[in-house]
């Protein structure tokens, strides 16, 4: 015999919002961009400040991400929350990777570089 459960909507959405104000992490959204030059990646996270988020690039990846204050045995410790974190392609220049903020959200742009318009090579074989 399958049971099931009759919960009120009401009372979902007040679990949810008590989870949300007692800790809960709301959900980035990330769109992405393309233009003739460049690559961008759009970041907005629900009650976090764009001053906390932070960029890096760390070998060939991009990271995202922001700082989660926690409290443990009387001492703050910051864990990062990652946000993105891919490898950069090859046809962009990670010296020119730029952010900004655009109308509230965060825009890291991603230039390309002389490769964007493709790689041909031709290898003759040495005897």
């Amino acid at each position: 015999m399958k049971s099931t459960l009759n919960i009120p909507a009401e009372l979902l959405t007040s679990i949810d919002m008590i989870n949300t104000l007692s800790g809960g992490i709301s959900q980035p959204i990330i769109r992405f961009q393309q233009f003739e030059t460049y690559r961008q990646v759009n970041i907005r996270i629900p009650s976090i400040e764009l001053d906390n988020i932070k960029i890096e690039i760390q070998n060939n990846l991009l990271i995202i991400y922001y700082l989660i204050p926690l409290m443990s045995q009387h001492q703050q410790h910051n864990y990062p929350k990652v946000i993105y974190n891919k490898a950069i392609p090859y046809f962009v220049d990670r010296e020119g990777i730029t952010a900004s903020v655009i109308e509230s959200e965060l825009a890291v742009r991603l230039p390309f570089n002389e490769l964007a318009g493709g790689f041909k090579k031709s290898i003759s074989i040495s005897y």
